[in-house]
C-alpha cells in the first residue's frame, strides 16, 4: 500500500519537520482527550459514595481543562497538516505546469486540452485531499484507536475483546469497497475529462456552433455525456452510502454487546458504575475511527486514482531536449543556416525530401509553394519545434542538437502561421519574449509592424486587453502584434511564416518597408503566398511536394517559366480581377 505513495514522497519529504510537529500535536491532543473518560469514571465512582458539590466542581473543571487542552492541540494539528497539503499541492502544480511547458508538440496532439485541465484541477484536488485530510484523519484514527483500546483493555480486557469481536469485518469491508471506489473513481475522472473537453471546444467554437445552428444538437450531445457522468457518480455514492452505515452497524453490534454484558458485570460487582460509564464513553469514542475509516478509505482511493492520472503527465518525456549538448556549449549565434540532405517525416508521412539549402548569416530567403508543400514544417525545424534527423540541420556550422534549446530559441524571432495572443494587455503580449523591454522599445516594435496608430486609437492604448486568444483584435491586428513580439527581441534569425496573410496590400508594403531596416544584418526567412512579399528577397526557394524544385532571385525564377512563374501570373490575374471589381 505504502509503495503506491512513492511518487508523492519527494513532495512530503520537504516538510518532515512540520509533519513531526503536526503529529506531536495530534498525539498530545488525542492522548489528553483519552483522559476524559477516566475523569468521568473517577467522578461517577465518587458520586456513588456521596454527592459533594465541591467534587462535582472539581470534576467539571478537570473536564473543561482537558477539553481546552485537546482543542488547542487539535487546532495546531489541523493548521500544520492541512497547511502541508496546500504547500505540497502548490509544489506539485508548479512541477506539473513546468513539465507541461517542456513537452513536445506531439504530446499535445495526442492528448486533449480538456483532459489536461481536468488533471490539473479535479485530480490535483483529490490528491491534496489524500495527503492533507487523508493523512491527518488516518493518523487520528490510529492514535484514537490505540489509546482508546489500550485504556479499554486496562478497564476490562474481556469486555474489550467482546466489543472488538465484529471489527475484523471492518478490514474485509474496507478492502472490498476500497477496490470498488478506486475503479469507479478512475472512470468518473475519465468522464469528467471528456465533459471538460466538450465544454472547452464548444466555448472556443461558439461562433461556428451558432453559424451552423447546432446549439440544440450540441446541447443534446452534452446532455447525454452529463447524464452518464451523473449516473457513474450515483454508483460511487451508492458504494459510499453502503460503506459508512455498514461501519456504524458494526459499532451498534459492539455497543449492544457491551450494554448487555457490561451491565451484567456491574450488577455482579465485577466492575464499578464509573468503569462501565468510562467504558461506554471509550466505545463511543471509537465511533469516529470506525466512521472515519470508511471516509478516509474513500478519500485515499480517490486520491490514488487521481495520482495515477497525474503521473501519466510526468511519465511523458519531451522528444526534444538538450541531451546532445556538450559540456561547453555555444552561447551566441550569428544566424547561418544550412540544411544538408534533409528528409523529414511526421507520423510516417514524408513531408520534406532531400532538402539542401544554405542561408548565409544576414541574408533574406523566401520560401513559396502550394499548401501542404512543407513550408511551415521546414521553418519549424529551425527553432526545433520538430527535430530534424541528426546532422541534417546546422546553425553556424554546428549541428542544431548540440546547441542548447534556450540559446537557440533566444536568437530566433518566430511569427507562426497561426497567431496566438495571450489574454493580457497588448504591451504584455508584445514584450512576451523580452520582459525587460522599455515602453519606448514596445512602441518602436509596434511602429515597425504598422500597428502603432491603431493601438494609440484604443482608449487604453497599450494597456488594452486583447481577450482570449486575441479575440478583441482583427486578424491583421493580431498578426502585426505577433510581428512586434518577434522583432522586439532583436533576434539573429527572423522567421515570418505567412505573417502578412491577414493584412491588405498597402499595409503589407508599409510593414515590409519598416522591416527592411530590421532585416538588415540578420538572417530572415519569409513564407508567403504573395509574390509582392518575397520578390525582393536575396533568394527565393520554391517547394513542391516537399522538394526544392526551383531557386533563385525573382527575375531568375520568372525567366525559368516554371512553378514560380505560374504562381506569379496567377496572382497578377487575381489582382486585375480585384481592381475591376
Amino acid at each position: 500500500m505504502f509503495e503506491r505513495f512513492r511518487p508523492l514522497r519527494p513532495y512530503l519529504a520537504r516538510y518532515k519537520a512540520r509533519f513531526v510537529a503536526g503529529f506531536v500535536c495530534l498525539i498530545i491532543g488525542q492522548t489528553v482527550g483519552a483522559l476524559v473518560p477516566l475523569a468521568i469514571k473517577g467522578g461517577v465512582d465518587d458520586l456513588m459514595h456521596a454527592v459533594v458539590l465541591r467534587q462535582l466542581a472539581i470534576v467539571a473543571a478537570i473536564l473543561i481543562g482537558l477539553s481546552v487542552i485537546k482543542a488547542f492541540f487539535q487546532f495546531w494539528t489541523r493548521w500544520i497538516l492541512i497547511g502541508i497539503s496546500r504547500d505540497a499541492e502548490y509544489d506539485l502544480r508548479n512541477d506539473l505546469f513546468r513539465h507541461l511547458l517542456r513537452l513536445s508538440p506531439r504530446y499535445y496532439t495526442e492528448n486533449r486540452t480538456g483532459d489536461l485541465m481536468s488533471k490539473l484541477t479535479n485530480d490535483l484536488n483529490a490528491v491534496r485531499n489524500m495527503i492533507g485530510p487523508g493523512i491527518m484523519y488516518s493518523a487520528t484514527t490510529v492514535v484514537i484507536g490505540i489509546t482508546t483500546i489500550s485504556l479499554m483493555i486496562h478497564l476490562d480486557w474481556k469486555l474489550t475483546l467482546m466489543a472488538l469481536a465484529p471489527m475484523p469485518l471492518v478490514s474485509v469491508g474496507v478492502k472490498f469497497f476500497g477496490a470498488k471506489i478506486h475503479a469507479r473513481f478512475e472512470k468518473i475522472q475519465a468522464l469528467y475529462s471528456e465533459l471538460t473537453e466538450r465544454v472547452r471546444e464548444n466555448i472556443s467554437g461558439v461562433r461556428v456552433v451558432r453559424a451552423f445552428c447546432q446549439e440544440d444538437a450540441e446541447m443534446a450531445t452534452f446532455d447525454v455525456m452529463n447524464r452518464d457522468f451523473v449516473d457513474k457518480n450515483r454508483g460511487l455514492i451508492w458504494i459510499s452510502s453502503f460503506l459508512w452505515p455498514g461501519m456504524a452497524l458494526l459499532f451498534a453490534v459492539s455497543l449492544m454487546m457491551v450494554l448487555v454484558v457490561g451491565g451484567r458485570h456491574v450488577v455482579r460487582g465485577i466492575i464499578s458504575v464509573g468503569t462501565f460509564a468510562a467504558f461506554n464513553v471509550y466505545l463511543a469514542n471509537l465511533i469516529w475511527p470506525i466512521v472515519a475509516l470508511g471516509w478516509v478509505t474513500n478519500m485515499v482511493q480517490r486520491g490514488l486514482a487521481s495520482q495515477g492520472r497525474l503521473m501519466t503527465i510526468f511519465d511523458a518525456q519531451p522528444d526534444i531536449n538538450d541531451r546532445e549538448v556538450p559540456a561547453n556549449p555555444v552561447t551566441a549565434l550569428k544566424g547561418e543556416i544550412e540544411f544538408r540532405n534533409l528528409s523529414f517525416s511526421y507520423n510516417g508521412h514524408a513531408i520534406l525530401k532531400n532538402i539542401n539549402l544554405h542561408i548565409p548569416a544576414g541574408k533574406t530567403v523566401a520560401v513559396v509553394g502550394a499548401t501542404g508543400s512543407g513550408k511551415s514544417t521546414l521553418v519549424g525545424l529551425i527553432p526545433r519545434l520538430y527535430d530534424a534527423p541528426p546532422g541534417t540541420l546546422l546553425i553556424d556550422g554546428i549541428p542544431i542538437r548540440r546547441i542548447p534549446l534556450h540559446t537557440l530559441r533566444q536568437h530566433i524571432g518566430f511569427v507562426p502561421q497561426e497567431t496566438f495572443l495571450f489574454s493580457e494587455t497588448i504591451r504584455e503580449n508584445v514584450r512576451l519574449g523580452a520582459p525587460e523591454a522599455t515602453d519606448a522599445q514596445v512602441e518602436h516594435a509596434a511602429e515597425i509592424s504598422n500597428i502603432l496608430p491603431e493601438i494609440n486609437g484604443f482608449p487604453k492604448k497599450f494597456d488594452t486587453m486583447v481577450g482570449e486568444r486575441g479575440l478583441t483584435l482583427s486578424g491583421g491586428q493580431k498578426q502585426r502584434t505577433a510581428i512586434s513580439r518577434a522583432v522586439i527581441r532583436d533576434p539573429r534569425i527572423l522567421i515570418l511564416d505567412d505573417a502578412l496573410s491577414s493584412v491588405d496590400t498597402y499595409t503589407e508594403e508599409t510593414i515590409l518597408r519598416q522591416l527592411t531596416g530590421v532585416m538588415a544584418g540578420r538572417t530572415t526567412i519569409l513564407i508567403s503566398h504573395r509574390v509582392s512579399t518575397i520578390q525582393n528577397a536575396d533568394e527565393i526557394v520554391v517547394l513542391h511536394d516537399g522538394e526544392i524544385v526551383e531557386r533563385g532571385t525573382h527575375a531568375e525564377l520568372l525567366a525559368m517559366s516554371g512553378y514560380y512563374t505560374e504562381l506569379y501570373n496567377k496572382q497578377l490575374i487575381e489582382e486585375a480581377l480585384e481592381e475591376e471589381a
